[in-house]
């Protein structure tokens, strides 16, 4: 998670993934951190980071369910510092099924996109790209400069799925958590995971 607007869909991806039963590696930015604060009004701290709060956080509008984990949830959540490049994710020999930066900041996407490699998680991202494996980039910034643009499609060549924060309305809109869910569920089509999150085109 790194510093864009959006942190509730990178929490929502997370606790519905690990309540799918799959293991997930979280890293968090400084300023995704400073987010997270702003916009849920959740406190992480980034060296010893509590993931485990972020699977009960609800913001004051959400009527979501969320379900408590248990020990078997939280032993599939695995942390790591952002500034730690000894962690197994910075490895294109640790397997993964595939990555998701989101929210995704603009500083984030300029840095996978020249391979700067300059905090762990544009490190994990350079990895996915030339393992080949998924990388799913989730940006939340209007408008777009042109410096963007070419970023984004300099990653979409390379191999990366840009995939805005762009929540549709066709699938019966009643809250904002069905707005988070849009996005939450395009994602984890993107990476393989089936879900019932959203009433897709077509299904009655």
């Amino acid at each position: 998670m790194t510093g864009a607007s959006g942190a509730i869909y990178g929490v929502r991806l997370l606790q519905i993934l690990v309540h799918a039963g799959f293991e997930v590696h979280v890293t968090i930015s400084p300023s995704g951190a400073a987010v997270i604060k702003q916009e849920l009004g959740a406190t992480v701290d980034i060296h010893s980071a509590d993931v485990a709060g972020l699977l009960t956080l609800s913001p004051a509008w959400s009527t979501a369910a969320i379900e408590a984990p248990d020990a078997s949830v939280l032993s599939r959540i695995h942390y790591h510092r952002y500034d730690d490049y000894f962690t197994p994710i910075a490895s294109g020999s640790f397997r993964t099924q595939a990555m998701v930066v989101c929210p995704c900041s603009g500083s984030t996407l300029s840095g996978i996109a020249r391979a700067a490699g300059s905090n762990l998680i544009q490190r994990a991202a350079e990895v996915h790209l030339k393992e080949h494996r998924k990388l799913v980039l989730v940006p939340r910034e209007t408008p777009l400069s042109v410096l963007q643009l070419e970023n984004m499609h300099r990653l979409a060549a390379a191999g990366a799925v840009i995939l805005p924060a762009m929540p549709g309305w066709y699938h019966g809109v009643e809250s904002l958590d069905s707005l988070v869910d849009f996005i939450v569920s395009r994602i984890m089509d993107q990476i393989g995971v089936d879900n019932s999150l959203i009433q897709r085109w077509g299904e009655s």
